[in-house]
Parts: structure tokens; sequence; C-alpha cells
């Protein structure tokens, strides 16, 4: 099953948005990239700025990713197969 990941910073001005978005679908992994854990998972996805939202499937794999932008519900929706 597909989890989503959200890489956020304390001063983004989007960051509240994608964290309201990815809120809607349950289960997700917030990153804060000022936190070394944080940081290190936005390197190993390719974030380079926030808010991120990576769409993985149960092997950590990218499935779909929106980097610097917070995406639509729908848009999230449509790469989820529940």
């Amino acid at each position: 099953m597909e989890h989503l990941k959200v890489f956020v910073k304390a001063d983004c001005p989007k960051c509240p948005a994608a964290k309201e978005v990815a809120g809607k679908f349950g289960e997700v992994e917030i990153y804060d990239l000022d936190d070394p854990v944080g940081l290190a998972e936005a390197a190993y996805y390719g974030v380079l700025c926030t808010p991120s939202m990576v769409l993985v499937d149960e092997e950590g794999r990218e499935i779909r990713a929106w980097r610097c932008t917070v995406p639509s519900p729908a848009e999230i929706a449509a790469h989820i197969h529940n």
C-alpha cells in the first residue's frame, strides 16, 4: 500500500497547507528539513525545497512526487490504489 512522505520546514509559508492536504490521506510521514533525519530522508528522495511530497510504495520506491508545491487532494488520490 502506498504512503505519503511530506517534507517541511518551520519557516515555509506553504508547509501548513501541505500538511493539511496530506492529512486527508490518513497516516503520513512528516519530515522536518531542519532535523538531520528529515534532511537525510529528503536527500534520499532528491527533495531540495519545501513543501514537497513523495508518494512511495510499501518498499519505499517513489511512485510520484510533488516538489516545491502543494498538490490538490485529487492529484494525490489519482495515484493511490487502495
